[in-house]
């Protein structure tokens, strides 16, 4: 079990509770179209929701300013840009002191070819989503990150061999 459990630390929601609990329906809506196109017009947005389109403007600005909408992205297909090895991997750290994790977090967030980076419990440490362009990066980029690296006891990679289902919508019930 760890010691910090705060959720900022752990990845968590910053969003307050209070705030969550403001979204209406029709707010929910709004996200569940966004997060699949957000380049769809507002219009027709407002179309599906059954708002006016100043209205849903208002209700977007609204949720970025609170953080509820983080940010628009273009999603990439990493075989098209030449990124073929996608590997998860359970890294365990020497200890959990805060300096350790700490250290471990910045690492990890400093990286470009590691995609998502988790803090969790279960006797691992750490598990993160690594993408590079083939088998000689990948263990040169695990070299660096875990072999060298004194404060890494061991880790252990499991290399795709399809991508199946990678969403970055979250349920918004």
């Amino acid at each position: 079990m760890r010691r910090n459990n705060k959720a900022n630390s752990r990845g968590m929601s910053r969003t307050p509770k209070s705030l969550r609990r403001m979204l209406d329906a029709f707010d929910k809506a709004i996200l569940r179209i966004v997060q699949r196109d957000s380049k769809m017009p507002q219009r027709q947005v407002a179309e599906a929701v059954n708002l006016s389109a100043a209205a849903v403007q208002r209700r977007i600005a609204a949720m970025e300013e609170a953080g509820v909408i983080r940010g628009n992205v273009a999603l990439v297909d990493p075989a098209v840009v030449g990124l073929t090895i996608t590997s998860v991997v359970e890294v365990r750290m020497i200890d959990e002191h805060a300096a350790t994790v700490a250290g471990a977090k910045a690492l990890f967030q400093d990286t470009p070819e590691i995609q998502q980076c988790y803090y969790v419990t279960g006797g691992i440490s750490f598990v993160l989503v690594i993408v590079t362009s083939d088998m000689p990066a990948y263990e040169a980029l695990t070299r660096r990150l875990f072999v060298e690296n004194a404060q890494v006891e061991s880790f252990r990679s499991l290399i795709a061999l399809e991508r199946v289902k990678a969403d970055t919508a979250v349920i918004v019930p």
